[in-house]
């Protein structure tokens, strides 16, 4: 099957998914895998591999379904791992009541909604939003705790503010890969500043949203507003002492600073034997490794040593259904991208063509909409627009780069089911995904219209 007919069968199987999920109580790891078992045979994928007639081979149903499911794991399976252990030492030790309290004295006890967003974006623009939302999700658990503020505004808040700095912002993959198809690579500059000015009404726009949708859905980590200040007392006295600001900030921001780094040195197209190993300790897996050996570090100078091996073991525990449930969105992204559905949608782009500047938007939610992954659609579209572009009427240098931005915005419209970070923030934030259909969902829908709209705002001035 293919055309119009296979992708309202997408739409239908999206539908279907979410029913079972939310109304018959399926379990999500169970739903996704037999929606994306059933799409792929009505989508035609053969069920076994076959050889085409250019000699290639396309892979059958069982491999499609294998390459997704191990694909995810070997991309964030591990960084997963790694974060939700480093967040678990810095909970035993005190260090992220240290931390919350180090952010409550920058920003205030009344913003802590806005503080986890800004905090979001900032390390997003180096680290992915995926590894960012691990890493910083014990600092949103501690400030739950510390503040009474709702924790799915912080959830949403912060999911955001990574989220909006990882299509915008080079040096994160996608826009770097998206701006050298549209050719302007070499002013990568300038596409880092525009990306800054084109998150400010998603910002706003995200820190609104999630300030309204906290306080009509609850997690089930939510605080008791009236307990707080009590039982952080209690903690901090069974802590006897907290940890020193760098002992607690250090198993977060070594990896980030790791991370950055690694990012800069490619994008400025360096090498050498230093570069090689400042590459090799800045991809998410290593980066994370080595700030788990500074809370292992930490939990040593606490005493806790002898507590590492439960420590270890019950967050495997935890974090075993949050990476089955993960796989299987990447299953589901991988079987669509496997049928002809984006050759589709690319083959007829045409039709959307004489949209001018929502041209690359639309195009790229309907592609981040379809396969999950904003890398995808920011490249994929970036490749379809790129000889668009005198056509769109967006040629110049500075249009350029606001088509670059427009596709950003049209990567992060919607974040469901099929993309994985849908479920680190559903699962990390302690949602059910029905709440994260409202949440999470509706929350990429709003901060990728609002960075459309502001992207066309700028197009009416700058030529």
């Amino acid at each position: 099957m293919t055309g119009l007919p296979l992708i309202f069968v997408f739409i239908l199987a999206i539908v279907a998914m979410i029913l079972m999920i939310s109304k018959f109580k399926i379990h999500p790891f169970v739903s996704i895998m037999c929606i994306s078992l059933i799409l792929g045979v009505i989508a035609g994928i053969p069920l076994v591999d076959t050889t085409l007639e250019d000699g290639t081979v396309r892979s059958g149903l069982a491999n499609v379904i294998g390459q997704g499911f191990s694909g995810t794991f070997s991309s964030i399976g591990i960084v997963i791992i790694l974060g939700a252990l480093i967040g678990s030492i810095l909970e035993q030790t005190g260090a992220a009541l240290k931390l919350a309290d180090m952010v409550i004295n920058l920003v205030g006890k009344k913003n802590p909604v806005l503080a986890m967003e800004l905090m979001g974006w900032v390390v997003s623009i180096p680290v992915f939003c995926d590894s960012g939302f691990v890493i910083l999700n014990p600092i949103r658990k501690a400030l739950v705790s510390r503040t009474g503020a709702s924790s799915v505004a912080m959830s949403i808040g912060l999911g955001s503010g990574l989220y909006i700095a990882h299509v915008f912002i080079p040096p994160t993959p996608g826009p770097i890969a998206a701006a050298n198809t549209l050719g302007i690579g070499d002013n990568l500059l300038l596409v880092m500043g525009m990306g800054v000015v084109c998150s400010i009404l998603p910002l706003i726009a995200g820190l609104v949203f999630a300030k309204q949708i906290g306080k009509s859905v609850k997690a089930a980590d939510e605080a008791d507003a009236g307990e707080v200040t009590k039982s952080y007392e209690e903690l901090v006295a069974e802590y006897g002492k907290l940890p020193s600001g760098w002992s607690a900030l250090a198993p977060i921001i070594v990896p980030i600073i790791l991370m950055g780094v690694s990012s800069v040195v490619i994008m400025a197209g360096m090498s050498g034997a230093v570069i090689s190993l400042l590459k090799f300790l800045g991809t998410p897996i290593i980066a994370l490794a080595v700030g788990t050996i500074f809370a292992v570090a930490q939990l040593s100078g606490a005493g806790k040593l002898s507590d590492f091996y439960d420590i270890t073991n019950d967050t495997l525990k935890t974090v075993g259904p949050i990476l089955f449930v993960t796989a299987a969105g990447g299953v589901l992204g991988k079987v669509i991208s496997s049928s002809d559905m984006v050759n589709y949608i690319t083959s007829h782009a045409e039709i959307l063509s004489k949209m001018g500047i929502f041209f690359p938007f639309i195009l790229a939610a309907i592609l981040k909409s379809a396969q999950g992954s904003s890398t995808v659609a920011l490249t994929t579209t970036a490749g379809i627009v790129a000889p668009l572009l005198p056509v769109l009427g967006l040629a110049s240098p500075m249009r350029t780069v606001l088509a670059c931005m427009a596709i950003g915005a049209g990567a992060m419209t919607v974040s469901h089911a099929n993309d994985s970070y849908f479920w680190v923030v559903t699962n990390f934030g302690a949602m059910t995904p029905e709440q994260g259909y409202k949440t999470q969902t509706m929350c990429t829908l709003v901060i990728g219209i609002a960075g459309i709209l502001e992207v066309f705002l700028l197009s009416l001035f700058l030529h």
